[in-house]
């Protein structure tokens, strides 16, 4: 039997679910956090940063700079100014456009809420590195929950949408709203709000296309509008997580979301705790076939240059993100399962070097990736990793799968591996003082009173770098 409020309507069963959430992110204190949990958001914030500055070199930022207006916020790697709005927009850009990002939260959660932040901070002056933790916390909580309750990352990227876009929104909102301090009520219609600016479609993958790398600046600046405007007094729709015409729900996954996921073990699961990082300059789809890859060499001995066939037995999910090889652009290269592979048994590494123009077009290359082969298994679910079989020279055979790739939580980046990919992403940007300078002060930050000293050393006053593509 339904229920119906005072007014004669349903009552909105996710509102509790959402009350909660939105409660738990107002109240969120740095005193109630595990040492852990602010190690882990400190790894993020790092490595995002990294993967920002080096996005700095790409012509799609590069692009969404002419389009910068106003003041009150710093483009990253750069001396240039910009209004927080279009700030968010294009440092997001830079943050997600090598995919070299973290993944696993909205997905791409630190592409999304670190923008956000830096453009809602401004120069960072009133801003204590303890509310810049507990914002980027509340950012990643939110943004997967959101997920979580829209089918999880395959029912909603299935659908076609792309969740760093759509629920990247929401966590961007709950982001800067922790960071400005706003209490439950305001934090609800800014969540509510933001979820009429998501948007971004898995189109791109069909071409090779640029319009990915606009989604998580998309929602990072989409998500700060909306947390202005709650600022401002306007509010959210209330019923937008129920089952009516025009819910979240509805409109992106086509069936009934499951807001208890919402408030399900509220500061107890920490969402953060899910997220990866990421090695490969890759789709992360790809990744654990990069680890199977290797991991079959180690144990057998062989060296690339022995293979003589690649097969992999996949999802049609997989298939349909990474089964195509289209060279001629970054995008479309970063997106091939193949070619991934191919960089991996070339040149034993598959960083953002092994992706540039010139490398692209090494006969090499090709010549691995003729020998991979793809087979859709049906009996495979939309998120299985695929089943590598490598076949050598001297006939011999091996099988492997990886079930959680290398910076999964339960596959984690070495210390020492996680340190030289920041160091030579933010290289890429800034002179080498000014990059060990961030990386102290990343790893201090919960001692700092003000994060001004954080925003002057993500900008730098030389001339720009060339482009990377």
């Amino acid at each position: 039997m339904t229920s119906h409020s005072a007014l004669g309507g349903p009552f909105p069963a996710a509102l509790p679910h959402l009350e909660a959430m939105t409660r738990f992110t107002a109240a969120l204190r740095f005193e109630d956090l595990d040492p852990a949990l602010i190690a882990k958001a400190k790894l993020h914030l790092l490595d995002t940063l990294g993967a920002a500055l080096a996005g700095t070199r790409s012509a799609e930022f590069r692009a969404a700079c002419q389009l910068a207006t106003g003041d009150g916020a710093r483009l990253l790697g750069s001396a240039l100014h910009a209004s927080p709005r279009d700030a968010a927009l294009i440092n997001g850009v830079a943050a997600h456009v090598f995919e070299l990002d973290d993944s696993g939260g909205c997905d791409h959660s630190g592409a999304v809420v670190v923008p956000a932040l830096l453009a809602a901070m401004g120069s960072g002056a009133g801003t204590s590195g303890r509310d810049l933790i507990c914002a980027l916390l509340a950012g990643y909580e939110v943004g997967r929950r959101i997920l979580d309750a829209s089918g999880g990352y395959g029912g909603h990227n299935g659908a076609g949408w792309h969740s760093t876009g759509t629920c990247g929104t929401l966590a961007a909102a709950a982001a800067v709203s922790r960071l400005r301090g706003y209490g439950p009520q305001t934090t609800r219609h800014a969540v509510t709000l933001s979820t009429s600016f998501s948007s971004g479609l898995w189109a791109f993958i069909h071409d090779g296309s640029q319009a990915k790398k606009i989604h998580a600046g998309r929602a990072a600046e989409g998500g700060l509008l909306a947390a202005d405007l709650a600022g401002a007094g306007l509010t959210g729709p209330s019923q937008v997580f129920e089952e009516v015409w025009g819910g979240f729900f509805r409109s992106f996954i086509g069936q009934p979301g499951r807001a208890q996921e919402f408030s399900d073990g509220l500061g107890q699961i920490w969402k953060i705790n899910r997220v990866s990082l990421k090695p490969y300059a890759a789709c992360r789809g790809a990744h654990s076939a990069v680890d199977a890859l290797g991991d079959s060499l180690a144990q057998t001995g062989h060296s690339p240059e022995q293979i003589t066939r690649i097969d992999l037995r996949l999802s049609q999910f997989l298939m349909d993100m990474c089964g195509t090889a289209r060279l001629d652009t970054l995008a479309g290269a970063q997106m091939s399962l193949a070619y991934v592979l191919a960089a991996r048994c070339v040149f034993g590494a598959a960083g953002l070097a092994q992706y540039a123009a010139p490398v692209r077009r090494d006969p090499r290359l090709a010549a691995v990736m003729a020998k991979v082969r793809f087979q859709v298994d049906p009996a495979l679910a939309q998120m299985d990793e695929p089943v590598l079989t490598l076949t050598f020279a001297d006939g011999q055979q091996i099988t492997a799968m990886v079930p959680r790739a290398t910076g999964a939580p339960e596959r984690p980046m070495t210390e020492a591996a996680v340190l030289a990919k920041f160091t030579s992403l933010a290289g890429m940007a800034l002179p080498e003082p000014q990059v060990a300078a961030l990386l102290v002060c990343v790893n201090r930050l919960q001692t700092l009173d003000s994060c001004d000293s954080l925003v002057a050393l993500l900008t730098h006053d030389g001339p720009p770098r060339p482009v990377f593509d």
